[in-house]
């Protein structure tokens, strides 16, 4: 989808589809041309109403969308909206309203970002193909210097469906050999496909083991020259492309979700193709331990003793808990890489999804500054985290009688913070994150946003901001890991 700003007034654009706030000032001002018609037909417009042109306007029908516009998840998910009700449309034109209670950019930004998440589908698989796509649009009334707001926002949601046709892609298609295919192609960055055995990396090899699909440790590298290291930043994604749960088989209602066990790794994939196009001066690599988890000969078994990257021994007390020991290995190569800040992502526990649901991610850290950080990176974009706590106390529910640690507690309670405590153990010493964003990643039903049903793609934005805020802080010679309102501070003045 191609994205314009035009100064062009409503009454002159050229457009399939004009669109409008229903109850805005576009409505007011273009409703005497229409006789009354527009604001009759806004009253009705539950999400949407369409109103056909005749001689009114150049444009050839008016989409009359709901939206309270407080807030810019409101108008993303109008501009999404807009763009799936019109997908015969070639040219959809947005018209900017000033009664909104947001900031122009704002606006620009949200309206984008929706229009291009909203004109993903899902069904490039189909015999037919995917249904037709909107190829243009049109932000009418928009200031021109927030040309690159607008580049920016449609570069990071554009990479967000990336991510989500990776996951939604079906796992016979998306394995680890043709994930690693897919980062190897991605432009402006360095990418290496490593061999876990030959790396020593034996705790993604036992995993990946289990399957016919050989396990790769996927590495990508964002280097822009004359950039000052540290602070470096690795980002690292857990990519189950099938988890069937090994000897521990998953049952039914829950196994069909498992192509869904590499949203993290996608997320990743994507967030550095956006990083990358967007030219952020900051170095960043990503690291995704793509694997299978299945049942066979050669798959780990309940009280296997396996070794780590780091040389700590896991017993493995329950081998669906598979995530946490790829992450193990993952971790301990990214410190091995020279990395000075860590975020970690994956869909690891059930129980986040079972508290949180399927909106919040939540965010784990070693550094309350760091943690803080993230969260409120994810919440300023739409990617939404909640800080979880961290305690020395868990780390006896991990304690085993014949190895180092134990992947599982055996306890019915505190899953999501027993499995962070225990990334904890390989996580090294300077700032790291890890967020849980098993309830997000896949949505079983329409939240009533810009995603609709399906994979989201959630991370991405999370990612691409906190590495714009990062090199920020390093342009102003702040330290990366401040605090929450710091960040906050950091953001507004670069709005000013």
């Amino acid at each position: 989808m191609n994205v314009e700003l035009t100064a062009t007034a409503p009454t002159e654009v050229e457009a399939d589809v004009l669109a409008l706030v229903a109850g805005g000032l576009g409505v007011r001002r273009l409703d005497p041309a229409f006789e009354g018609r527009l604001v009759r037909s806004a009253a009705d417009a539950d999400p949407i109403a369409i109103v056909h042109v005749g001689r009114e306007l150049r444009a050839r029908r008016v989409a009359l969308v709901a939206t309270e516009g407080l807030d810019p998840d409101d108008l993303r998910t109008a501009a999404a909206r807009v763009v799936r009700a019109n997908r015969d449309a070639r040219t959809i034109a947005w018209v900017v309203d000033d009664t909104l209670p947001m900031a122009e950019y704002r606006q620009v930004q949200a309206v984008v970002e929706g229009a291009v998440l909203g004109g993903y589908d899902a069904g490039q698989w189909k015999s037919g193909g995917p249904a037709p796509a909107v190829e243009r649009f049109v932000v009418c009334g928009a200031s021109a210097d927030l040309a690159e707001v607008a580049t920016r926002a449609e570069v990071v949601a554009r990479w967000t469906n990336v991510a989500r046709e990776l996951v939604d892609g079906p796992p016979n298609v998306v394995t680890p050999a043709s994930l690693a295919a897919r980062a190897d192609a991605l432009p402006r960055l360095q990418a290496e496909v490593l061999d876990p055995v030959a790396a020593g990396l034996p705790a993604l090899a036992a995993v990946g083991g289990s399957s016919a699909a050989a396990p790769h440790l996927i590495v990508l590298r964002h280097q822009p020259d004359g950039v000052p290291e540290p602070p470096r930043l690795a980002l690292v994604g857990k990519a189950v492309t099938f988890d069937a749960g090994g000897y521990f088989l998953k049952q039914q209602s829950d196994i069909v979700r498992q192509k869904g066990d590499m949203a993290a790794g996608a997320a990743v994939l994507a967030a550095l193709g956006a990083i990358a196009e967007l030219e952020l001066p900051v170095s960043v690599f990503g690291i995704v331990a793509a694997c299978e988890n299945m049942i066979g000969p050669d798959a780990i078994r309940p009280s296997d003793v396996i070794t780590t990257a780091s040389g700590l021994t896991v017993e493995v007390t329950n081998p669906d808990a598979e995530g946490r020991l790829i992450l193990a290995d993952a971790l301990w190569y990214a410190r091995r890489q020279g990395a000075t800040h860590v975020i970690d992502l994956a869909t690891l526990t059930g129980a986040m999804r079972a508290g949180m649901g399927d909106l919040f991610a939540g965010v784990f850290g070693n550094d309350d500054n760091w943690r803080d950080a993230i969260v409120d990176a994810g919440t300023a974009v739409g990617d939404f985290a909640w800080p979880w706590p961290m305690h020395k106390r868990y780390e006896r529910l991990l304690e085993s009688r014949v190895a180092d640690l134990r992947n599982t507690s055996g306890r019915p309670y505190g899953y999501p913070i027993t499995a962070a405590t225990f990334l904890e153990r390989f996580a090294g010493g300077g700032p790291w994150a890890h967020v849980d964003m098993l309830g997000p990643a896949l949505l079983d039903d329409d939240r009533g946003d810009a995603f609709g049903a399906g994979a989201s793609g959630y991370g991405v934005r999370l990612l691409v901001e906190v590495a714009t805020r990062l090199a920020a802080a390093v342009r102003r010679g702040a330290r990366p890991e401040r605090s929450l309102d710091a960040f906050r501070r950091q953001q507004e003045d670069d709005d000013d």
